[in-house]
């Protein structure tokens, strides 16, 4: 098929956005085949089957490189809480947050949370996501752990759409071991992972480096484990204040390290060096009505890729549009639209460590979007708005 008439953001590093006005593609076997001006069209293409997109925006397919999707139950009882005057660490320390959500994500079957998760999937999907990363650690004991693990797995087989499966058991302390977090890493969690591994459900390993989490040591010891097997690692850091996990991650040269919040230079210059991904959590913020921003200019100066994710969870951040990120992430970190695109295309491809995805060039997947509108800020300024024409799977309409 031949795609011509349309202006498409390649995000390649060829000018802003990587735009092509008056541009063309040839998918073939779903991948892309060729790109370029419709001028410049090789002669082999012309008598293909095509369609005019008549001036329409062809972007990358949108990727959410950082969900809690799969769950039971919700928070919404929380959300008023906090609205009373409670904070984050307030409802955690009192046995909500995560682990309210533990209690129902354990009485859950496979069934009910992939059932649960499908329509939280089609929101990101009819926005025109083609890719997510989904987490567990809503278990935080070894059957549920798997048990949204295989949830996570089925979801790609209920719908158009590519997962990742990330081991997060480092995610809470569970109730049993309140007192005794070193004995539920060493007994429960990295066990688990082990065999999740060996089940073949785990893409990367995560783990939340916080006061109401894991410290430094604790987190240190499961990306050992995830080491010795191969397994790429990421974090949760610097969200609500400064324990060092950010730097840990980059040490590691994790894939990314998300939420960073309280993460300063050093830290910025530190994931820089290790090329790792810094993913900034706007619905997060937005949620808990934070007010320390993440350093962004350091991230700038040091030439961090920087990508932004929807966080989807039940507490923090109970947000299914990517779109809504966006535009979160302009008025609310200061990005620019080029970087949220960049954030939801080829820096979430590589904060995930998909190199066949977000960016539109030869051999890529042929995940994209064609977008009813002229210019790809346009993505980024509206509020409530989803201009999506149709979205492309695998060459697939």
């Amino acid at each position: 098929m031949l795609f011509k008439n349309a202006t498409i953001a390649t995000m390649t590093n060829q000018g802003s956005y990587g735009l092509i006005e008056c541009g063309a593609l040839y998918i073939r076997d779903g991948k892309i085949d060729w790109v370029g001006k419709v001028s410049e069209i090789p002669s082999e293409f012309l008598h293909s089957k095509s369609e005019d997109l008549e001036g329409r925006l062809v972007t990358p397919g949108l990727i959410d490189c950082h969900t809690h999707i799969v769950y039971g139950g919700n928070r919404s009882v929380e959300f008023e809480m906090r609205l009373n005057g409670a904070s984050y660490e307030d409802v955690a320390r009192a046995g909500g947050g995560i682990i309210s959500t533990v209690s129902d994500t354990r009485l859950s079957s496979i069934e009910d949370l992939v059932k649960d998760s499908l329509p939280r999937v089609d929101q990101l999907i009819s926005e025109g996501v083609t890719l997510i990363e989904v987490k567990s650690g809503y278990g935080l004991d070894r059957e549920t752990e798997l048990k949204m693990l295989k949830a996570a797995r089925q979801i790609q087989s209920e719908r158009p759409i590519r997962v990742v499966t990330t081991f997060l058991g480092a995610h809470a302390v569970p109730p049993e071991y309140k007192d005794d977090p070193d004995t539920y890493i060493d007994t429960i969690c990295i066990p688990t992972l082990h065999d999740a591994n060996n089940e073949g459900l785990v893409d990367s390993v995560d783990a939340f480096c916080e006061n109401i989490a894991f410290d430094v040591d604790q987190v240190e010891r499961v990306f050992q484990s995830a080491k010795k097997m191969g397994l790429p690692v990421k974090v949760h850091s610097e969200q609500l204040s400064h324990m060092g996990g950010t730097k840990l991650a980059a040490d590691y040269r994790a894939l990314s390290a998300d939420h960073i919040e309280y993460a300063n230079a050093q830290d910025a210059k530190a994931l820089s060096i290790a090329g790792t991904v810094a993913v900034l959590l706007p619905g997060a913020f937005y949620t808990l009505r934070e007010t320390q921003l993440p350093p962004l200019l350091d991230l700038r100066n040091e030439k961090v890729p920087i990508a932004i994710a929807t966080d989807c969870n039940p507490g923090s951040s109970p947000l299914t549009s990517i779109l809504l990120t966006m535009n979160m992430a302009c008025t609310l970190f200061q990005m620019t639209p080029e970087e949220t695109l960049a954030g939801v295309t080829k820096n979430a491809a590589k904060a995930l460590g998909r190199k066949d995805s977000g960016t539109i060039e030869i051999g890529n997947r042929a995940d994209l979007c064609i977008w009813d509108v002229k210019h790809p800020a346009e993505l980024s300024y509206r509020i409530g708005f989803n201009p999506l024409h149709r979205r492309i799977f695998g060459g697939a309409v």
